[in-house]
């Protein structure tokens, strides 16, 4: 498949240049091959990842966290070594931070809400003008509910259960949502699930009486660019490959 052709695709369907971000997402390094026929996918943009992408002969490595953020940093150092290996071995990045977090098919949250059964969705939890999250109903013991998402992500979850035993009503927010606690219970949520744990909001779950469960920042985001790997080798018949590196936080 031709490179702009595939890039024009994931801009429009992943709403790339409407959604606003950390830095500029879609595209963030150009290499020179035209036909992308592999597309290894990764949550991290990392010289491991470059170099397993690379030795599975991949033309495109698509991530979840890409390597332009706000702040304008020179191209040498830690940056540096990524944009040569992207570059020494003809791959292009594409970045899709917010926008994977927020698309109602293939983001975090929706495929995170489908694991768990979630019905009556809402959007909630505004990030840069963006609702990202996903809140809605469940009928399910906070046991089994734990059991699904370690389960699901392969991970071990850490959880502060401050709030009933029998969950009703659960908010979603890949990644870092500590600090939303107040915010999913204002919605009426009693658990909320999130990724990277925080001490400075501890007190908070205690305080509103909801049950928070922490599966880990790396393993909330591995599901989005699960999930649109699969949608574009559904769609085009390309072949894509997850590269596993987990952080465990």
């Amino acid at each position: 498949m031709n490179k702009k052709e595939l890039t024009n695709y994931l801009d429009q369907y992943l709403e790339i240049t409407t959604i606003s971000d950390y830095g500029p997402q879609g595209l963030q390094v150009e290499a020179l091959a035209q036909e992308i026929q592999r597309i290894a996918l990764a949550v991290d943009t990392a010289p491991a990842n470059i170099k397993a992408a690379s030795s599975w002969n991949a033309d495109l490595l698509l991530v979840h966290h890409g390597i332009l953020w706000r702040n304008v940093e020179p191209i040498a150092g830690p940056l540096g070594e990524r944009v040569r290996l992207l570059i020494s071995n003809d791959i292009h990045l594409y970045a899709a931070h917010l926008a994977l977090d927020a698309h109602p098919v293939v983001g975090n949250n929706a495929v995170l809400a489908n694991m768990l059964g979630v019905e009556e969705r809402e959007m909630w939890c505004d990030v840069m003008g963006t609702k990202i999250g996903v809140i809605g109903q469940v009928n399910i013991s906070l046991d089994n509910l734990l059991a699904l998402i370690n389960s699901g992500l392969e991970t071990t979850s850490f959880v502060l259960n401050h709030g009933p035993s029998q969950v009703r009503r659960v908010a979603i927010v890949s990644g870092f949502g500590a600090d939303k606690v107040a915010e999913a219970k204002a919605l009426g949520a009693d658990t909320l699930l999130t990724g990277e744990t925080s001490h400075a909001n501890y007190w908070s779950a205690a305080d509103h009486q909801i049950n928070v469960i922490f599966a880990g920042h790396y393993a909330t985001e591995t599901v989005g660019v699960r999930a649109i790997g699969e949608h574009l080798g559904a769609r085009f018949g390309l072949e894509t490959r997850f590269f596993d590196f987990p952080t465990t936080m």
